[in-house]
């Protein structure tokens, strides 16, 4: 029973204290004036009778009647029902009034709350104060208190004959029964009539059940006014704990809404901050950071606007506002579109029917009251189907002397299917779940209607979830539930109280409120007390019951199927596996394992794994041998590895108690048990995890507690009785408890008491030994995989557990700061784990009530277990580290080239997959080759993986992945899971720009040492000290890196004197050089580290000084000298100036006055520029005295040198450094003449205009400058814009086309249709007339240049990309090409995208771009200097590009030999600095500026595949050698410090046998002799010679070269490596017959595909050669089979059989003539000159052969018309040559050819087909010979002699003694001339 009303109040409007405007109210009177004990007087009732605030009125308003509800400290709520009403102001009060009314007025202008008083208050006579009546009670009858205060005020203003003291006092003395109307005894009990004694009589009906809200008609209202998707949002927004304020003008309304939010939260209690109706003076109330249900008046919505993270619902507009910070989580699908539909039918039944044809008579709507309650049916069922099963979860850790229950949260989210839902998870974690918890988790107490429908009701919801009819009536069935809850006797409720008449506020009332008598209404408040106190207390014994459970959510799990796909069949292969492991079938179950490493990814299959080892536990203990454990560690880490930190589906709890049951015996005395194997997962550091596990196995033991008396008292049933006793679960166990704990005597209570607490305590010891086992890592010195494992917060990579993160601060998410695994940076790991177990310790044992002295004793003892833990720990490793390696494959060593040698030992590695589908087996298909389980190893040359798959399915396939040292660009330490054994491991990444990249985890065996020394040996031989020591060097070499080679002694001066010479001069000439302003001057190998001298005398006077010697006509030069200059002349780039007819250079190096250009070995000394070759092609009218002084304008002196010439246009094409600023500014000054007095700087830019000017006038055919015109159709707004070209001469121009020069080049507007790809215009786009000269540079670098009108050369300004663009868009490239860890998504959208990214394609289309415009400018006439950057990166593409564009004997072999070694080698491309070859390059990176030129090659190769002798893998080939740095072609910057190694004359003399090449050209003509791989078949040039590529992005294609890989044998460019083992077919066959056909699978990233499947012609080449090997016959060598089918071929094509060739032929004839015939002409037989023209340069003593294959080849086309003469016949005559074995002797046609080095014969002298050649090269030994079986019988024994040669021997026998004596003699003289 309770009191109806607490407290009767009286308060009225009195002046504020400290006199400002408004007033404040007064507490008149309360009764009773003494505090209930029971309920103290609540504090700040004046606020809440008037909330906007105490104002005068200037008329009288109605009574106002409203509900406000105050929450006080022990959250008892208190219903405050407020009846106001006006009366005339006390005089006093008026005076405060009219006072303030000037700041009341400020202040409603302002929007503050005196809004709602009228604004102009009448005369002072007429102003009305509000007086309010308060009733204070603790229950919500608000219908009661309205009548009650009602009656009061009526009988106020009509005066009636009563007193007002008895009825306040007979209403504070009320009583009525709390709740339970059906059970009590009779009606008279549920419905109490009670009167005020005026007449009245009013029946309260108390609700059945006290736990269910009372909502009258709060919820319908709430939907009418907001709508359904509204209150939905609302109702989320209450439950996940946000913040939501109503805003309505109506007081009652936002009582109704706010108890009708709470109500439809049941049966979760709202537990924030609830103020239904908040006062104007507590808003800042609103900014409070905890969540809250608050009512505000509409009035101060202003002062609402700035909260930014509140939820405004207004009820008068009927929206609700999320403030974009805010995200409300919706209901889990489907039950948000069934709520929401089912809420749509109760509350709109019309819509349903609204589209009938014939709609059925419209029904009757609900009353307002019932339609309330269908709306909470709704919601209760909503509830019950998100609850359904919580039972399940409850965890009874204690039940007397009070039940503790715990909830196990990740259990409940794993059965339901809802560990992603946000919402469910912030519920379950919220204040309102915790209390749901508490109050309902209790086993045994009364229950009600949702407890009813959670257990019962939950199979019939499933089954009417697809029928609206059938669930509409459940909803009323509960709806009736409810409103009879509400209303039990509804026939009962009469009413019966008086109420004012109409209008009555209006009349005058004689008399304001009286003050009543305090004695009289306290007098009858005691009476009712004392005889309350007289009677027995009406105690109601609540009916309480053991609350169902409800069907276990096993049940629930099918609903959301599809979340555990294993078949049984997969269970299935489960279960075999673990049979045969113990059965010991160890073939059987590695057969398996793959499989059941597959099936383990589902949770039925993990759940099955966890019950199959539990039967094979006896005991707790099960000790297996190696093999055994092995297996059953891996499967356990492969179940661990997706188990979240939360471990929703309890897979860790089930391995909990197994991993310390599995172990092995390691020695006599120490074990090793499973937990020191599966440490490595986040879930054993997640508190949470072991929260639940503690509570879960107390729950255990505390019902077995109570269980086990009953088992002791009959032991016949045992069986039978524990059956029964195993069905009771702890929920029912501990109801049974509660039940009986009343009638225990007090001794038993205590016993069970002390019992309870004492298995609470032993399992708190139990469970922090378990903790240690799981925390403490077996090496403890690993403290780092306990700090990185043990982020405590690091929850969220706990999706599997490789967390790498570092550790700092992630504990601080978890727990308090100071106490985190952090400090395990100090390798106190011991004291990380003892601090995580007390942590954890302190909070169980206080939850569960466990005694202080136990948790002291517990906090004791934690170390000491630690502490022991860890000394065992120590002999297991121990142990552990002497166990043989079991099952460790064998390794796998690599092959290794000739001079290649092992640094570092295989180390055990598993290489993991990188992100590159191939190998993973994963779109293209395939097997997953990868990871792969083997050893690296490091050599001088490479890192190389070698391995064979994890997967047993995949096969014995051999997996390599190698790349060279040198081409390593980023070496990475990572973290990564083994894929065996699931270990996190230390691993390293190495990336190449070779497109290789080896992600590997160190085997557990290699210590960090080992791995440390690998790391050390790779970065000291990535980055040696110095370039001798790189493997290009040390290869093949006697000395020792470091040491200086030895000097070989030779007869003349030697050519290491003779570079030493020259660098000798050069640097006594750059000694007194003024060296103008340069970012990069190689200092000499010896002065490394100097700074460059610098002289500070001015230019000109140095230039004087110079020795004569360096500049003397070169009749004058010494013997050294001279042979300095014929060695320069054999370099690449004279042989090419020659062929090209630029310049002369006769044996007396007089120069042809008729030719425009000469050939000036000013440079030759490397004095002028070091990184230009010692001889240039400069204009013929330009002195080389001159030059010096040209040289200095431009960036590292490299000045303007021609480098090709058109053969048609006869323009020439110059290349040079950036201008220097200063040159810049003196080369485009005004045009006074110079004064005398003028500086050098302007002295060099004269001399740099002449040069210019020499250069122009050099051209056969410039127009003068009136006539010409400039470049037109290159249009575009961009340059002009700027105006950069805009006031460029005009002088007969039209209209001022200049502005639009080059700006296509800069990458900007292409021109009109006809480039749509990107493609050049037509031909005819340049006009008619046009500059002579075009200077290409760099925008940035030309700015503001103005050139005057009198010169003939015009500026093309170009945006161009530096170097370091090109380093970081390689960068991105190599990423995207080979990620490094798999794609979010693995598509080729992403491949795509992120080769979008890298912008390398975008530099490939500039480079071409620029390039075909100069092709232009050159075809038609005019010449080109190409000035950009400091000449060698950017210049040489472009330039490169340009030559092989224009001129197709660059796109031969040797062409682009030449190419490579004139404009990258000679003109000194910086490929070591580039490269970072050496340690002083480490910092800058590697740039791969030639790699970029080969790919534009590459791209111009796809477009015109018939252009190029070539083939693609020739280029791929260069590009993997360039970077390899297996040979020295490509090592150092310039040709100077290449002499000044020794490097560029060095082969000369030195006879070499079979030595391994250290040219990558004589590498590849060796083997392009052997194969034709690096041949285009489809070679047939045009005769157009110029090429025009496409340009635009969408015509350039990825080059394979940057996605293929083959995994069988490593990158296919170590051709003695990449043989591999013979194919399969060739195995087979059986007693030499043959070959059986036999089908193979080609993996597309495993096998070779070339060499799997090769083309038509090299098969048919192959088999030829096969076939003559069969037959014995010498094979023949596939290029002059090739030659001979295709000249056969051509012969067929004419019309009649022989005659002349077609035009195409004849048409091509001249210009060969013209390229190849300088090598016919020069001079005298035996002259130096035409010797070292025709000699090998780049590396000596092989034989050019390449150039003769070369020759032959780009000469196909008129091969067979040119006489026998036109070959280099050195010596010829017939000889016997024997056969191959068991042939006979044959007479044969010799020629020996010194100039291609090789000894060819004929079928007689006349033949043309050559058949066959002995390779000098080869040749090893020239010895007398002795006549054989078969030999000519007439001849001398001294006429034989043998060749030996690296592979054969060849018997000859000359005619006579003499003839034999020659030709051994011409034979060696060639030999040692080599």
């Amino acid at each position: 029973m309770a009191r109806l009303a607490d407290y009767f109040v009286l308060v009225a409007f009195g002046p504020h204290p400290r006199g400002s405007g408004e007033g404040q109210g007064h507490i008149l009177q309360r009764f009773p004036e003494k505090d209930w004990e029971d309920n103290p007087f609540p504090q700040g009732i004046e606020l809440f009778c008037q909330p906007s605030g105490w104002q005068l009125c200037p008329e009288r308003n109605p009574p106002t009647f409203f509900v406000a509800v105050l929450t006080d400290i022990n959250s008892e709520r208190h219903y405050c029902a407020c009846l106001t009403f006006w009366e005339p102001a006390e005089p006093t009060q008026e005076v405060v009034c009219a006072e303030d009314a000037t700041e009341r007025e400020e202040e409603a202008d302002e929007g503050g709350p005196a809004q709602l008083s009228p604004a102009t208050p009448g005369p002072p006579g007429q102003l009305f104060a509000p007086k309010t009546l308060v009733l204070v009670s603790r229950l919500d009858h608000a219908e009661v208190f309205r009548n009650s205060l009602g009656l009061i005020y009526t009988i106020h203003v009509e005066g009636l004959n009563v007193g007002l003291e008895n009825v306040i006092g007979n209403l504070l003395t009320c009583i009525i029964p709390l709740a339970g109307g059906s059970q009590l005894d009779s009606v008279e009990d549920g419905v109490r009539t009670i009167s005020l004694g005026a007449g009245d009589r009013q029946v309260i009906q108390t609700p059945l059940a006290d736990s269910l809200p009372i909502s009258r008609c709060s919820v319908a209202l709430l939907f009418r006014q907001l709508g359904i998707t509204n209150v939905l949002s609302l109702f989320c927004a209450a439950l996940t704990e946000h913040k939501v304020l109503f805003l309505s003008r109506s007081y009652q309304r936002l009582s109704d809404a706010c108890r009708g939010l709470l109500a439809l939260l049941f049966p979760l209690r709202y537990s924030f901050t609830y103020v239904p109706i908040l006062p104007a003076q507590l808003l800042e109330v609103l900014s409070t950071p905890t969540p809250f249900i608050i009512g505000v008046n509409a009035a101060f919505q202003a002062e609402t606007q700035e909260l930014l993270d509140v939820i405004v619902a207004d009820l008068d507009g009927g929206t609700v506002t999320v403030p974009e910070c805010v995200h409300i989580p919706p209901l889990p699908e489907p039950l948000q579109s069934q709520t929401h539909s089912v809420l749509s039918m109760v509350l709109d039944p019309e819509l349903e029917l609204a589209d009938l044809a014939f709609p059925p008579p419209s029904t009757n709507a609900s009353s307002l009251k019932m339609q309330d309650k269908e709306l909470r049916a709704v919601f209760l069922r909503l509830f019950a189907q998100l609850l359904q099963g919580y039972r399940w979860c409850l965890h009874m850790v204690r039940i007397h002397p009070e039940p503790v229950i715990r909830f196990h949260k990740a259990a409940f989210l794993g059965q339901r299917g809802l560990v992603e839902d946000d919402f469910l998870m912030k519920v379950l974690e919220g204040m309102a779940f915790a209390g749901f918890v508490s109050e309902r988790g209790v086993p045994y107490r009364a229950t009600d209607l949702f407890d009813e429908l959670v257990a019962h009701e939950v199979a019939r919801m499933r089954a009417d979830e697809n029928h609206p009819q059938r669930v509409l009536r459940h909803v009323k069935e509960l709806a009736e539930q409810l409103y009879k809850n509400e209303n039990p006797y509804p026939a009962v409720a009469m009413h019966k109280v008086q109420r004012p008449g109409e209008a009555s506020h209006l009349r005058r009332v004689p008399r304001p409120f009286p003050r009543l008598d305090d004695g009289m209404v306290q007098w009858i408040v005691d009476q009712a007390t004392a005889k309350m106190q007289g009677a027995p207390p009406a105690v109601k014994a609540e009916r309480r019951t053991t609350v169902p459970s409800g069907p276990p959510m096993t049940a629930i799990l099918e609903r959301s199927g599809g979340l555990h796909g294993n078949s049984a069949r997969r269970l299935e292969v489960v279960r075999n596996c673990i049979s045969y492991v113990f059965e010991g079938k160890m073939l059987e179950a590695k057969k398996l394992l793959p499989a059941v490493l597959r099936a383990l990814k589902g949770r039925a299959a993990r759940r099955c794994l966890t019950q199959e080892l539990h039967l094979h536990v006896q005991q707790n203990r099960a000790v297996l041998d190696h093999q055994q454990f092995d297996f059953v560690v891996r499967m356990m880490n492969c179940c661990l590895q997706d188990c979240t930190s939360l471990d929703e589906h309890g897979i860790a709890a089930a391995l909990l108690p197994l991993v310390t049951a599995f172990c092995r015996k390691l020695s006599p005395g120490v074990t090793q048990f499973a937990y020191s194997c599966v440490q490595e997962h986040v879930v054993w550091s997640t508190p949470q995890f072991w929260e639940a596990m503690f509570y879960g196995d107390v729950q255990t033991h505390i019902r077995a507690l109570y269980l086990e008396p009953a088992e002791d008292g009959d032991h016949v049933q045992v069986g039978e009785l524990s059956a029964r006793e195993d069905e009771r679960s702890a929920l029912d166990v501990a109801s049974e408890q509660r039940r009986l704990w009343p009638t225990l005597s007090r001794e038993k209570q205590q016993e069970l008491v002390q019992k309870e607490e004492s298995t609470v305590f032993s399992q708190a010891i139990h469970y922090a030994n378990r903790m240690s086992y799981l925390l403490l890592p077996l090496d403890s010195s690993k403290s780092r995989l306990l700090r990185e494992r043990a982020g405590l917060g690091d929850l969220e990579s706990a999706s599997n557990s490789l967390v790498t993160s570092s550790m700092a601060g992630s504990v601080a998410e978890s727990y308090d700061t100071e106490s985190g695994f952090e400090d395990a940076e100090t390798c106190d790991v011991a004291g990380a784990v003892v601090r995580f177990i007390n942590r954890f310790v302190d909070k169980v044992c206080t939850e569960s009530g466990v005694t202080s002295d136990h948790l002291k004793g517990l906090h004791v003892m934690v170390p000491d277990i630690v502490q022991m833990h860890i000394e065992t720990l120590e002999a297991v490793h121990r142990e552990s580290k002497r166990l043989p390696p079991i099952q460790k494959p064998k390794l796998l060593r690599p092959r290794l080239l000739p001079d290649e040698e092992c640094v570092l030992d295989g180390l055990r590695v598993y290489l993991l997959p990188d992100g590159r589908e191939g190998g993973a087996g994963g779109t293209g298909g395939g097997p997953a080759l990868l990871p792969a389980e083997g050893a690296v190893f490091l050599t001088t040359y490479r890192v190389i993986f070698t391995g064979m798959p994890t997967d047993p399915l995949v096969g014995e396939q051999v997996v390599v992945r190698s790349f060279p040292v040198a081409a390593l660009t980023k070496e990475k330490r990572i973290s990564v899971q083994t894929p065996v054994d699931q270990l996190l491991q230390d691993g390293l990444q190495l990336r190449s720009c070779t497109f290789q990249l080896l992600k590997m985890a160190f085997d557990e065996e290699v210590g960090s040492d080992s791995a440390e020394l690998f790391r050390k040996q790779l970065h000291k031989l990535r980055y040696p000290p110095d370039i001798r020591e790189t493997f290009a060097f040390t290869l093949g070499s006697a000395h020792t890196p470091g040491r200086p080679p030895r000097t070989t002694k030779d007869k003349g001066p030697s050519l290491r004197t003779l570079s030493r010479n020259i660098v000798k001069n050069a640097k006594k000439t750059l000694g007194r050089q003024y060296v103008t302003r340069k970012k990069y001057n190689p200092p000499s190998w010896e002065h490394r580290g100097q700074p460059p001298p610098e002289d500070q005398e001015d230019e000109i006077s140095v230039l004087e000084e110079l020795e004569p010697s360096t500049l003397t006509p070169s009749s004058a030069l010494k013997p050294s000298d001279r042979m300095t200059m014929s060695s320069l002349v054999e370099r690449a780039c004279c042989r090419d100036y020659q062929r090209l007819g630029l310049g002369t250079l006769s044996s007396s190096l007089s120069r042809a006055k008729s030719e425009p250009f000469r050939i000036s070995p000013v440079n030759r000394m490397y004095a002028i520029c070091r990184s230009y070759p010692g001889l240039l092609i400069v204009p013929q009218s330009v002195q080389d005295n001159a030059l010096q002084r040209v040289s200095r304008c431009y960036r590292q002196n490299r000045f303007p040198v021609v480098c090709w010439r058109s053969g048609r246009s006869r323009a020439v094409l110059l290349r040079s450094g950036g201008l220097h600023g200063k040159g810049v500014v003196g080369l485009f000054k005004a045009q006074n003449a110079p004064s005398p007095g003028q500086s050098q700087a302007d002295s060099g830019s004269l001399e740099q205009e002449k040069y210019l000017q020499a250069v122009v006038s050099s051209m056969p055919r410039y127009a003068d400058a009136s006539g010409r015109n400039t470049l037109s159709g290159f249009s575009s707004a961009h340059v002009g814009s700027h105006g950069k070209l805009g006031s460029v001469r005009a002088s007969g121009r039209s209209g001022g086309l200049g502005a639009d020069v080059g700006s296509r080049l800069a990458g900007r507007d292409m021109l009109g249709p006809p480039q749509a790809n990107g493609a050049p215009p037509d031909p005819g786009f340049l006009r008619p007339q046009r500059a002579a000269l075009y200077i290409i540079g760099d925008k940035a670098q030309l700015k503001g240049v103005r050139p005057d009108p009198l010169q003939q050369w015009e500026l093309v300004p170009i945006e161009v990309f530096e170097a370091r663009q090109v380093k970081a868009s390689f960068k991105k490239l190599l990423k995207a090409c080979v990620p490094g860890c798999p794609f979010p998504e693995p598509s080729p959208v992403s491949f795509l995208r992120s080769l979008e990214d890298s912008e390398w394609l975008i530099q490939i289309h500039k480079l071409l771009q620029v390039s075909v415009l100069v092709v232009e400018l050159l075809d038609s006439g005019s010449s080109v200097l190409v000035s950009l950057e400091d000449g060698w990166d950017i210049t040489t593409q472009v330039v490169s590009l340009v030559q092989l564009l224009s001129d197709p004997f660059y796109r031969t072999l040797e062409g682009f030999r030449l190419l490579v070694e004139k404009e990258w080698l000679s003109f000194g491309h910086r490929f070591s600095h580039r490269g970072a070859h050496t340690l002083a390059g480490q910092g800058s990176g590697f740039t791969p500026v030639f790699l970029q030129f080969l790919d534009c090659v590459h791209q111009v190769h796809l477009q015109f595949p018939m252009e190029f002798e070539f083939s693609p893998f020739y280029l791929k080939f260069l590009g993997y050698h360039h970077a390899s740095r297996r040979f020295r072609t490509f090592l150092l910057d310039s040709d100077y410090e290449r002499i000044e190694l020794g490097l560029l004359y060095e082969e000369k003399g030195e006879r070499r046998g079979a030595q391994a090449c250290r040219s990558v050209w004589e590498y590849m003509d060796r083997l392009s002799k052997r194969t034709p791989v690096f041949y285009n078949y489809m070679y047939a040039p045009e005769d157009t010679e110029v090429l025009r590529p496409y340009s635009n992005v969408s015509n350039l294609k990825v080059w394979d070269f940057y996605t293929e890989e083959t995994l069988a044998e490593g990158p296919p460019y170590d051709w003695e490596l990449a043989q591999g083992p013979p194919e399969p077919p060739e195995e087979e066959r059986p007693d030499g017959g043959a070959p059986q056909s036999r089908r193979r699978v080609v993996w597309p990233c495993y096998d070779s595909r070339p060499r799997a499947q090769p083309d038509a012609i090299s098969r048919l080449l192959e088999e030829l050669q096969r076939l003559e090997a069969e037959l014995g016959r010498p094979a023949e060598r596939w290029k002059d089979t090739w030659d001979r089918v295709k000249a056969a071929q051509r012969l067929e094509g004419r019309p009649d059989g022989r005659g002349t060739p077609s035009s195409l032929l004849a048409s091509s004839v001249p210009h060969h003539r013209r390229s190849l015939g300088v090598y016919l002409q020069e001079g005298p037989v035996g002259s130096t000159l035409s010797l070292s023209l025709d000699s090998d340069q780049s590396s000596g003593s092989t034989a050019s052969s390449s150039r003769q294959a070369a020759r032959r080849s780009t000469s196909t086309l008129y091969s067979q018309f040119q006489t026998a003469e036109s070959e280099n016949r050195s010596y010829e005559g017939t000889l016997y040559k024997k056969g191959a074995f068991m042939k006979p002797w044959k007479a044969r046609w010799f020629v020996l050819d010194k100039t291609k080095h090789q000894l060819r014969y004929y079928d007689h002298r006349v033949d043309t087909e050559c058949k066959g050649v002995i390779d000098l090269a080869e040749v090893e030994a020239v010895a007398p010979g002795t006549p054989t079986l078969g030999a000519p019988k007439t001849v001398d024994e001294k006429a034989f002699f043998d060749v030996k040669t690296t592979r054969r021997v060849y018997n000859f026998c000359a005619q006579d003694v003499p003839s034999a004596q020659q030709w051994v003699d011409q034979i060696q003289s060639c030999l040692s001339d080599a």
